[in-house]
């Protein structure tokens, strides 16, 4: 498939504001058990204005996709059958629920919903955490379904999307954590930094499988399936037009298989493995959490890229043959 660059974009940005909502709401959740000490209230409302403009850079991104975007609004309406109009409602529903998140601490509107038995207090930002997070796992799994959803495109239409999509986006949100950690609470970095490495481990492991299990898929279709002639020397000349076509600008990236083949380890390099030795090395300085956060963030630009390419249409059997 040919990728669209506003799509690379509004996934990697809106996975980094969802990872990093979940990496506030975490700490906030250990701290109401005692775990860890409460931060103040400027820490997760700034925190959570950073996510907001994350998912607002995303959605500024997937305006360029469309060729009516005045229409957008329109895509909300197929909901019942469509993993599209999902993400299209879910994601301004996380958008006002992060919004409501970070003004209820910045503000100091918290009033006290309910003391549990232990003398936990439940207030209104807590609550507005739990439906964030759930609405954040809910913009992944309805993002992935979009593509793991296509039966006739096999590598997307596997589990792993899903799992992917949540650990990628998991592990840049920790990291950006980390990061705003160490300029607005120095002694939580650490906490941050020890999730990034494992999420970010587990998001390896996940794409891994992912590319181990795309190497070993076999076409269902061929030339000769696709004219009912099973002769085993059938070669095609030509695909009928001598000018480009929607057919094939929109299906097909138009790489080599040699750019594909370096795209592959430059992502897994720049996405998992150089973060995760920043990471390793305990340099929790804000230049070495900062540059960790970069090359991730362009690792996972080349990784969503490379997703989006690898996925083969069936139609180009045909349309990629150039008389």
């Amino acid at each position: 498939m040919k990728p669209a660059f506003s799509v690379i974009f509004l996934t990697t940005l809106i996975g980094a504001g969802q990872g990093l909502f979940l990496a506030l709401f975490t700490h906030q959740s250990y701290a109401l058990f005692g775990l860890l000490p409460m931060q103040s209230d400027n820490f997760y409302g700034y925190g959570g204005a950073i996510v907001l403009l994350l998912l607002c850079g995303g959605l500024v991104a997937s305006f360029f996709h469309l060729g009516r975007p005045e229409r957008a609004w329109r895509a909300a309406s197929q909901w019942r059958t469509s993993w599209l109009s999902r993400e299209v409602i879910v994601l301004p529903a996380f958008m006002g629920v992060t919004f409501l998140f970070s003004a209820s601490h910045l503000f100091g509107i918290r009033p006290e919903i309910v003391t549990l038995p232990g003398g936990f207090v439940i207030d209104l930002s807590l609550l507005l955490g739990v439906a964030g997070t759930l609405l954040a796992f809910s913009l992944f799994v309805c993002t992935a379904m979009i593509y793991a959803c296509l039966r006739f495109l096999r590598e997307w239409h596997s589990p792993l999307t899903v799992i992917n999509y949540i650990l990628m986006g998991g592990a840049s949100g920790f990291v950006l954590a980390a990061f705003y950690a160490t300029y607005a609470a120095p002694t939580e970095t650490d906490f941050f930094a020890g999730w990034a490495i494992i999420i970010t481990l587990l998001a390896l492991v996940g794409r891994l499988a992912s590319l181990l299990r795309n190497a070993r898929l076999k076409p269902t279709s061929t030339i000769q399936t696709a004219i009912g002639v099973k002769h085993p020397q059938i070669t095609q000349r030509s695909m009928g037009a001598m000018g480009g076509t929607f057919n094939t600008r929109d299906f097909f990236h138009g790489k080599s298989a040699a750019f594909l083949r370096a795209v592959k380890p430059a992502f897994l390099l720049l996405a998992f493995v150089l973060p995760l030795a920043l990471l390793a090395i305990g340099l929790t300085s804000p230049m070495v959490l900062g540059f960790a956060f970069i090359l991730q963030h362009l690792g996972l630009l080349a990784e969503r890229w490379f997703f989006f390419a690898q996925a083969n249409h069936p139609q180009n059997l045909y349309y990629q043959t150039i008389g």
